[in-house]
């Protein structure tokens, strides 16, 4: 059992948690701009690596897991299917759905875009960060995706979490 959170303790994480979020959006930022020129949004691409991920889904099963509304995934599906970057198909399970999956080219637009980030991002730790910094940040990779996954039962007020 973890022993109760103090009024510093408090103060300390929201600190903390402010760091993290500039760093991670200047990261993301400087990721962002090495993308290749696809034009694709970072919704697009982050359906597209679910499906990736995941196979094919129902857009109910999809919206769920994008943490977002089934019917705000509608524009974004069909401009992915008329991309050719999904198709959508009847469920052979239940016939009253259809799964959505990525096809062969959304496979190989995102994996090239990755490829492209991942390269970039390499050369950048390897000649500013040193091995037990490279380390270091293998280890936060591993501690974000378990905050990404995190179901938290308080959500804190803008005006208590700050800039």
């Amino acid at each position: 059992m973890r022993p109760p959170v103090t009024q510093a303790d408090s103060e300390e994480i929201i600190v903390a948690a402010r760091a993290l979020r500039r760093g991670i959006t200047e990261l993301y930022r400087r990721l962002r701009s090495e993308r290749m020129a696809h034009g694709l949004s970072a919704t697009k691409l982050s359906i597209l690596g679910r499906l990736t991920l995941s196979g094919p889904l129902t857009v109910t099963a999809l919206a769920a897991q994008e943490r977002v509304q089934p019917q705000s995934l509608t524009r974004t599906l069909a401009d992915l299917e008329e991309s050719k970057l999904i198709v959508r198909r009847q469920d052979q399970v239940d016939r009253r759905q259809s799964l959505t999956e990525i096809t062969q080219l959304g496979e190989d637009l995102l994996k090239n875009d990755a490829r492209r980030q991942a390269t970039w991002l390499a050369l950048a730790m390897s000649s500013v960060l040193t091995p037990a910094e490279r380390e270091l940040l293998r280890v936060a990779a591993q501690l974000m995706r378990q905050l990404a996954d995190a179901e938290v039962s308080r959500v804190l007020k803008p005006a208590e979490a700050g800039g």
